[in-house]
């Protein structure tokens, strides 16, 4: 993957690391609270990895794959 890459996709970066940091956080206070009502839930804690991750990996719906460097490779 190329940094520049990235960077040109900023938007969906931005938008999928936010998702995922929001779900994190909220797992990770369920898992550290002293609350025996609220339960910490690996399945949302794996998605929110996962959010981020296709935010990493996703391009912006404004950008061609020739624009990002994503043409054919020959």
């Amino acid at each position: 993957m190329k940094l520049k890459t990235d960077i040109q996709s900023w938007k969906t970066t931005i938008v999928g690391f936010l998702t995922g940091m929001v779900m994190l956080v909220s797992q990770v206070i369920n898992l550290l609270d002293e609350d025996p009502e609220t339960v910490f839930k690996l399945e949302i804690f794996l998605a929110a990895l996962a959010a981020m991750g296709i935010g990493l990996f996703a391009k912006d719906g404004d950008k061609t794959s020739k624009e990002l460097g994503l043409g054919e490779s020959k």
